[in-house]
């Protein structure tokens, strides 16, 4: 299993609504609305990266008001 960080910008006032349709979607293991240059962060798991590639450009990057995304892969760390 891989994990991503997926961090979105969406469209003003679709915050909510894009956070819903997250929620809805199997692969996202949890998602946050932050302060920042970025909307909203959310985390994605996937069997491998070929399947998480396929599944932020498939799922993710459609969800209407997403403008754009910028995917985080962790290669070294630990879970606390």
């Amino acid at each position: 299993m891989v994990h991503a960080y997926v961090l979105m910008n969406v469209e003003i006032g679709t915050e909510n609504d894009v956070l819903n349709r997250l929620k809805e979607t199997p692969g996202v293991v949890e998602s946050w609305i932050v302060f920042g240059v970025y909307d909203i962060i959310t985390k994605v798991e996937a069997e491998n990266s070929e399947k998480l590639k396929e599944f932020i450009s498939k799922y993710i990057r459609k969800i209407e008001g997403v403008r754009n995304t910028l995917t985080l892969m962790p290669i070294e760390g630990f879970p606390k």
